[in-house]
């Protein structure tokens, strides 16, 4: 559990951006703007976003309301409501756009078409980077032209001594309150947070009860890993100063914030790499159960949520080597007031 900032993070991006090139500023369309939170528990009703998969990382379909379990603090709830939903897609992507990204060759960037090309053509796009703040470029558009441009534009700021990641993602959830559907973020950055602790408590508050799924892709698997003939990287790497602990920061920041909300973190060193998450993920996007159940108290406290699936007994070799599924959901809710 994340308990406190490691000294040094900030002078770490300091570092960074000392190695990086200058860029022009970034053409961007008016960002969302911000709204209060919405409500998302009714009286009588909980709504939960399952995503279930097997060992391989691919969605299974087909399982029936018997086949869920769902938890309320604990203790068992009848599910009330279920339905396998396809529907379509609202994709945030959020960028960092601090001076390290350079240091990676862009792969994620070189990779995102495989994405692009996994959504369905009514599935909608948003692109936004952040460094100090968010920072909107393209408004929800179902035109994957319009959104690999905007991608292929992006430029990676250099000078600033700044990666709030946790205040950017609050501001975020603040665009994303009024829009409809089934909402992901997907969070490609380092995970590196200069943001304040409160900042980043405040986050993950906000998400254990948020209708929008994280999906986290770290940036930082260059940077661990450099490849043959990076030496001038490499170098770049060493002198900034990244150490295993800064390295674990990030990576526990990443896995807490994606899930608190039901997502994943993923961490690729590789083109190939980035290639098969961003096929993982353009099926996430999409497909999940929607079940529901009856809060058990009215208390206005935080409950938290656990969901568990049992694999119908005709496909036992689907899920894990145990022959279970990987099970992603929120975390929590806010149970109604009495």
């Amino acid at each position: 559990m994340r308990k406190q900032r490691i000294p040094g993070v900030r002078s770490l991006v300091v570092a960074l951006a000392h190695f990086a090139f200058a860029s022009a500023a970034c053409a961007q369309a008016a960002a969302p703007s911000p709204q209060a939170p919405a409500i998302r528990v009714s009286v009588d009703r909980v709504d939960v976003g399952v995503i279930v998969t097997d060992a391989q990382g691919q969605f299974v379909a087909g399982l029936q309301p018997g086949d869920f379990h769902v938890f309320d603090n604990g203790t068992e709830q009848p599910v009330s409501d279920f339905a396998a939903i396809e529907t379509p897609g609202q994709i945030l992507l959020l960028v960092e756009a601090g001076p390290a990204v350079y240091l990676l060759e862009s792969n994620h960037l070189l990779a995102a078409h495989v994405l692009l090309a996994g959504l369905a053509p009514d599935d909608r796009v948003a692109v936004a980077r952040y460094n100090e703040n968010p920072e909107g470029i393209l408004d929800f558009t179902s035109d994957k032209g319009n959104v690999a441009g905007a991608l292929e534009q992006l430029r990676f700021n250099s000078g600033f001594g700044a990666l709030n990641l946790s205040s950017s993602v609050s501001k975020v959830l603040d665009w994303l309150a009024n829009v409809k559907g089934k909402k992901t973020i997907l969070l490609l950055s380092t995970g590196v947070d200069t943001s304040p602790l409160s900042d980043f408590q405040s986050a993950l508050s906000r998400l254990k009860t948020s209708d929008v799924r994280i999906l986290a892709v770290s940036l930082t698997g260059g940077l661990r890993n450099p490849q043959p003939g990076k030496k001038r990287k490499s170098a770049l790497a060493d002198k900034a100063l990244l150490t295993a602990q800064q390295f674990a920061e990030a990576d526990e920041t990443l896995k807490q914030l994606a899930e608190a909300t039901g997502g994943r973190a993923y961490f690729p060193n590789s083109l190939n790499d980035f290639t098969a998450v961003y096929a993982q993920i353009a099926q996430l996007v999409r497909h999940e159960y929607s079940i529901a159940f009856t809060p058990a108290m009215h208390d206005a406290k935080l409950h938290l949520i656990d969901v568990r699936v049992t694999p119908p007994a005709t496909t036992p070799s689907a899920g894990t080597a145990d022959g279970t599924y990987k099970v992603d959901h929120r975390a929590a809710y806010l149970a109604p007031a009495p």
